[in-house]
């Protein structure tokens, strides 16, 4: 199986004046095709760096991300927004709806974005399939928490991406709530084959998936395969 994701040597250094902050050292890791992992760490561990980074929305200082083979520090932002909307999906703590738009139409949105058409029929079979089938009309402000966060799964399967990056997914929610996304977002993405990084401080949702990396001052600490595969 080939790998989706490879991070060389990478290194990401912010500046302010003369300050200079490291945030990650020489991270280096790969995941292949259909494997779910988790990134963990304390606060300020670079994590959600990481993340965007893997993710082609910013760029490393130092090394490199192939993502589906392709080298994204080699891309302007028009390539890596080209490559994002191709083949990433992205799930958020805060969710990151848009409040004019209707449950549907946000589901929407990434399929329109590429210029298909005629995409609110996949568009409601997704929201049924997160359980949201009566709210489609419904705006996020008329939304609980969780219902918001089951659009925004809905909305990051649309497009049928390669590789799935969520930050936080369940970090605004309830215990009982969590526990029912975390259920939701697993489940969807077995059925769609998809990779799967997440970042998280809860270990029991990154007990979830298969391989665990934990993050501490900017590097990789261990890196550790669950010998239950789920």
């Amino acid at each position: 199986m080939n790998a989706i994701l490879e991070v060389k040597k990478l290194s990401k250094v912010f500046k302010s004046g003369t300050n200079v902050l490291k945030v990650l050292d020489d991270i280096t890791f790969s995941i292949k095709e259909g494997e779910t992992m988790a990134i963990v760490g304390p606060s300020g561990s670079g994590k959600t760096t990481l993340l965007g980074l893997c993710a082609g929305l910013d760029v490393s200082t130092e090394g490199e991300i192939l993502l589906t083979g392709l080298k994204l520090n080699a891309l302007d932002e028009d390539d890596r927004a080209y490559v994002r909307n191709k083949h990433v999906g992205f799930v958020f703590q805060n969710f990151q709806l848009l409040p004019t738009l209707t449950a549907l139409e946000n589901v929407m949105i990434p399929l329109e974005l590429r210029g298909e058409k005629d995409v609110s029929n996949r568009a409601k079979q997704l929201l049924e399939r997160v359980g949201l089938g009566e709210r489609t009309g419904h705006f996020p402000s008329q939304l609980s928490g969780g219902e918001q966060q089951r659009v925004a799964i809905a909305r990051a399967f649309i497009a049928s991406p390669k590789i799935l990056f969520a930050d936080e997914p369940t970090g605004n929610l309830d215990d009982d709530t969590a526990t029912t996304i975390t259920d939701l977002l697993f489940s969807i993405n077995k059925e769609e084959n998809t990779t799967l990084v997440l970042v998280t401080h809860n270990m029991e949702l990154a007990e979830h998936t298969q391989r665990i990396v934990h993050i501490k001052g900017g590097k990789i600490e261990s890196d550790k395969k669950l010998k239950k595969k789920v």
